[in-house]
């Protein structure tokens, strides 16, 4: 009976690396005293228990997924397994696709790079020209160059 009542409630960060959205206890610990994990919109404790139906709420990077809890279990098993303990709302789907997509349209930031590192000849003139602008300056020249 005892076993049966331990595992009607369970603590966010072991349920959270159970369910594997993170791969350690401590990292899931981690992330939930940064304020990165909310249960019923509210920010909790590593310690704070969950129970079957609550809502909670993980930011990890720019994606924050909304969960309806399903199961609960203190063992980590393969991702199948941890997929069943939860249900991530329709809505949280709905953004998450939407930001997959924002990421996909966005420029390459390398792109935006029209030249790389200068080459020898241009280093050389970008030296010439602020040694003249020293020059042109004389005792008033910033002390950096």
């Amino acid at each position: 009976m005892q076993h049966n009542l331990a595992m009607e409630r369970l603590r966010i960060d072991k349920w959270l690396w159970a369910a594997r959205f993170y791969k350690t206890r401590s990292l899931a610990s981690d992330e939930i005293d940064k304020g990165r994990v909310h249960v019923n919109g509210v920010a909790v404790k590593p310690a704070r228990c969950v129970l079957v139906g609550d809502t909670v709420q993980v930011r990890i990077g720019v994606v924050t997924r909304s969960l309806v809890v399903k199961a609960l279990s203190d063992k980590r098993g393969s991702a199948p397994v941890a997929a069943l303990m939860f249900e991530e709302t329709p809505e949280s789907v709905a953004q998450r696709a939407a930001l997959a997509e924002q990421r996909r349209l966005a420029p390459e930031p390398a792109l935006s790079l029209t030249q790389g590192r200068p080459t020898k000849r241009e280093r050389r003139d970008t030296d010439q020209a602020r040694e003249q602008q020293a020059a042109d300056w004389g005792e008033n020249a910033p002390r950096d160059w």
